[in-house]
């Protein structure tokens, strides 16, 4: 009997279902947590992830991508008397010592020198009161919710973001592909300038080191905001981006979150750019038919296991004068009811008007061909 009720035993584990893992809801150890999906921004998982919280130095993430948008690397960067031992991580800049931007920028993303924040900040907008509106603005137009105060990411009153707010500044630099080298540089030497060293830059998003397929990051601690991390990595033609804000175990929990998604999502590709879809016939026009094509990509992150579909919203037909590029309609890849991207169906060739003189012409000659049948 001991023996039957052990064998039981084992056949009803071998039976019971493994523990879910990443599919099962989870929780993290932060004040607010997001990942995305890098093409088309969709929310992956989330956790609080449009409260707003200091961000410390992931604010330089911002800093970069405005300091790219608006000046070359090859520019000679000046530290003023304000870059010059502002507090926190420092590349201990001189009075008047200049560095390209491109060092500059090394300095600001690798060693997280806020000195340099300051010195990049004042060569692009003059100050950086002016530099911050500029951040601002440009956070309005990816609508990222952040609003930010200095450069640098130091406790200001005011300076906060969301860590969607934070991944989507991400996105938006991660498509320069200067910054995607800066960012994705584990050590760079650069200058300094009067003395007999020149400075040895470690990348302090550990990610780089110990995550396969990490492409890059920022790290950033202050007292009031904790740890906090932007990170990003790609697998299998899968890019994801994440944020963690006041997040004790940062690089752990983003850990947690990129194996989540590239367990759990595949990227599904229904549409690539110029693919035809369909032939719409053209009323009136020169040519009976015309090619719809793709205008853009349609390609969406799928958790693993879903169906996909792929809905068209079409005319019967068109009117000519049909051109070129003209949008007709649209495409949307679904999950059962569940839209997951949309692109545009546009026209692949122009089809002009028939004249009154072609269609009698074009007229004439069916009635010939009819007639040789």
């Amino acid at each position: 009997m001991k023996r039957i009720r052990i064998l039981l035993v084992l056949l009803a584990l071998i039976a019971s279902p493994l523990p879910a893992r990443a599919s099962e809801p989870f929780t993290v150890a932060a004040g607010g947590a997001v990942l995305i999906e890098d093409e088309t921004g969709a929310v992956l998982f989330g956790q609080d992830e449009n409260r707003q919280l200091p961000m410390a130095s992931t604010t330089k993430v911002m800093t970069a991508l405005i300091a790219l948008e608006n000046a070359e690397l090859s520019d000679l960067v000046t530290a003023g008397k304000n870059a010059s031992g502002v507090t926190g991580t420092s590349l201990y800049l001189s009075v008047g010592e200049t560095l390209t931007m491109e060092q500059m920028l090394y300095g600001l993303m690798l060693r997280s020198g806020n000195d340099a924040a300051v010195a990049i900040a004042e060569h692009v907008a003059g100050s950086v009161s002016a530099f911050a509106d500029m951040m601002n603005s440009r956070a309005a137009e990816l609508g990222a919710d952040a609003h930010y105060v200095n450069p640098h990411g130091l406790d200001a009153a005011g300076h906060r973001t969301s860590a969607l707010g934070l991944a989507l500044v991400m996105r938006e630099a991660m498509k320069r592909q200067d910054f995607r080298r800066i960012t994705g540089t584990r050590r760079k030497v650069i200058p300094w300038i009067g003395n007999e060293y020149s400075r040895v830059l470690e990348n302090k998003n550990r990610l780089l080191r110990t995550y396969e397929g990490a492409t890059g990051g920022k790290t950033g601690y202050t007292r009031r905001a904790g740890r906090c991390l932007v990170f990003s990595a790609e697998r299998d033609g899968l890019s994801l981006i994440g944020a963690v804000l006041n997040c004790p175990t940062w690089f752990d929990t983003a850990t947690v979150l990129l194996d989540y998604g590239f367990e759990n999502f595949r990227m599904e590709s229904a549409l690539s750019e110029g693919e035809a879809v369909v032939e719409l016939p053209v009323e009136g026009g020169l040519s009976e038919t015309v090619t719809v094509v793709a205008a853009q990509p349609l390609r969406a992150a799928v958790h693993v296991g879903t169906a996909v579909q792929l809905g068209k919203a079409l005319p019967k037909r068109l009117v000519a004068p049909v051109q070129a590029g003209q949008a007709v309609g649209s495409a949307r890849l679904l999950a059962g009811e569940k839209e997951l991207a949309r692109c545009e169906l546009v026209a692949a060739a122009d089809v002009p008007r028939r004249s009154f003189a072609q269609s009698v012409r074009r007229l004439l000659k069916r009635w010939v061909l009819r007639f040789q049948q």
